[in-house]
């Protein structure tokens, strides 16, 4: 973030921001998170991934297990004071939702990539949700197309299954559930 950007923003400079710097920002139609008091800001993603966010958000909420639900960015998943992110897709228990925010890691967090963010998916929120011991994470790459699971063991992911093209990736947790890469872009 350049400074004439903090400068146009009115965020402070100097420092880390926090959740409440996240209240600030004006509500244009970008995706705003934050994720060590970092700003990262997201435009709006293209058809592929929007394609791939619906079909996967019907299919996991069919499969949906009671006591839990299935939400879609924005909504803010508050990982500590300065890491607040939005997944495409989450499952948490719906008694830890508030009207505002997750407050802690989901039970299941999916990330739809995109040019702009993939770097920030595979890496930063990756390891930030396994820092908050969020115990699954979903990668949806649209473009080959392919879903990469990830369980966290310990401290860390390790890959449950990476599926391409007509092959189908089957979940049974958090949710039972039989998903095709291809059919959730075609």
């Amino acid at each position: 973030m350049t400074s004439m950007t903090t400068q146009i923003l009115g965020l402070p400079r100097g420092r880390p921001l926090t959740r409440a710097d996240l209240d600030a920002m004006p509500d244009d139609g970008h995706r705003y998170e934050l994720v060590d008091g970092a700003l990262i800001v997201s435009p709006a993603p293209g058809l592929r991934h929007q394609r791939a966010v619906v079909r996967l958000c019907v299919a996991l909420v069919a499969a949906c297990p009671d006591g839990t639900e299935v939400l879609t960015a924005p909504f803010d998943v508050v990982l500590g004071p300065d890491t607040v992110i939005q997944p495409d897709l989450l499952m948490a228990r719906t008694a830890d939702l508030t009207d505002r925010e997750l407050a802690g890691p989901p039970l299941l967090a999916v990330e739809v990539l995109s040019p702009s963010t993939r770097g920030i998916d595979l890496l930063l929120k990756k390891d930030r949700l396994a820092r908050a011991r969020c115990p699954h994470y979903w990668v949806v790459d649209p473009l080959r197309p392919a879903i990469t699971a990830w369980r966290l063991v310990g401290a860390d992911y390790v890959t449950v299954a990476e599926v391409m093209g007509d092959d189908e990736f089957r979940a049974t947790d958090p949710v039972d559930v039989v998903l095709v890469p291809a059919d959730l872009t075609a």
